[in-house]
């Protein structure tokens, strides 16, 4: 069975100096039940207009998750505890959470250290982006064609590993595999190895600082990555909740796909003969697939859609680059 987390105890946030605006100093005194904050938050992060993709998609959601989570009730009940009064010590924590979130317009996420990923949970900072890679919905049963049992997977990587939840998953799906977490970042990494301790996995998941396949002298029977993938533009266009995430693991030059371009290039050197890629690169499809045109991408669903993750086997990846190098030639 796969361990469980082990809560180990984390540093607590930074809590930053911030003027209220008047409705939140209005409202100490007034607000008494989970109802009553749970119609606040709703209310306020609609007016403040929120952007909400760190975890959820809507006031409501968010709202309920963060009071419960707060108050340490369970995520998926709320019903019972509408009613609920709250202690003074109680309500003025969620208090200055919600205000934080609407006046700082930090990731819920980052209030609570508290990230979820299907069935895992995870402790997450700023040091690191707040996890929300489609990949971890491939991994086992979805890439049975290319990987026809899970302990064929010896040894695994995780490029960008950033708080280290994909080489964790990774470590659930394929429990014979030895796997490298890779980051440029030791903030990440340190995060990841918070991460790695609580699942106590610290004997199957090497944490390797470097800038993805520098260094590194292992084959693999499968790579995973999420990396930067932002263009240029659209980092400039991001609401302001991203700009509590480290940059660098957002934007990749011009196109987003500087970093991609890197994996593309080296990963079959570093792939086993039955080996496996796949990466993740948000809203880059058409524009890899102008740049790649020899490379067989298979593009697999995922809850956001087919344009998300691709996968190449090692195959694929040598026949296409040398097609490519060919064409080049030519021309």
């Amino acid at each position: 069975m796969f361990p469980k987390k082990k809560n180990i105890p984390t540093p607590e946030p930074q809590v930053l100096e911030v003027t209220p605006p008047p409705i939140f100093a209005n409202a100490r005194g007034h607000l008494h039940t989970v109802r009553d904050f749970l119609r606040f938050s709703v209310s306020r992060f609609n007016e403040a207009e929120l952007y909400f993709g760190h975890g959820s998609d809507n006031a409501y959601d968010e709202a309920a998750y963060l009071i419960l989570h707060t108050l340490h009730l369970p995520l998926d009940t709320l019903e019972p505890y509408l009613d609920a009064h709250l202690l003074p010590e109680e309500q003025d924590h969620l208090l200055d959470l919600i205000e934080r979130r609407v006046v700082e317009r930090i990731p819920v996420a980052y209030l609570t250290q508290h990230a979820i990923q299907g069935e895992f949970e995870f402790y997450v900072d700023d040091r690191v982006i707040v996890p929300r890679s489609f990949i971890y919905e491939l991994l086992g049963e979805p890439l049975r064609p290319w990987i026809e049992y899970d302990e064929l997977i010896h040894s695994a990587l995780d490029l960008c590993t950033g708080s280290g939840t994909l080489a964790i998953q990774m470590a659930y799906h394929y429990p014979d595999a030895q796997i490298d977490a890779v980051d440029i970042s030791l903030d990440a990494l340190e995060v990841a190895s918070i991460n790695i301790d609580d699942y106590d996995l610290r004997e199957r998941i090497h944490l390797v600082h470097t800038n993805l396949f520098e260094g590194l002298e292992n084959k693999y029977d499968l790579i995973v990555s999420n990396p930067p993938y932002v263009d240029e533009e659209s980092v400039a266009a991001l609401p302001d909740e991203y700009w509590h995430e480290p940059e660098l693991a957002l934007g990749s030059g011009k196109d987003g796909l500087d970093a991609t371009r890197e994996i593309i290039k080296h990963a079959a050197d570093y792939l086993n003969d039955d080996g496996v890629l796949l990466v993740e690169i948000g809203h880059n499809r058409e524009v890899l697939e102008r740049a790649y045109p020899t490379l067989d991408f298979v593009w697999l669903e995922t809850s956001g859609g087919d344009g998300f993750v691709f996968l190449l086997t090692k195959e694929q990846l040598v026949a296409g680059l040398q097609q490519m190098n060919v064409l080049e030639t030519e021309s």
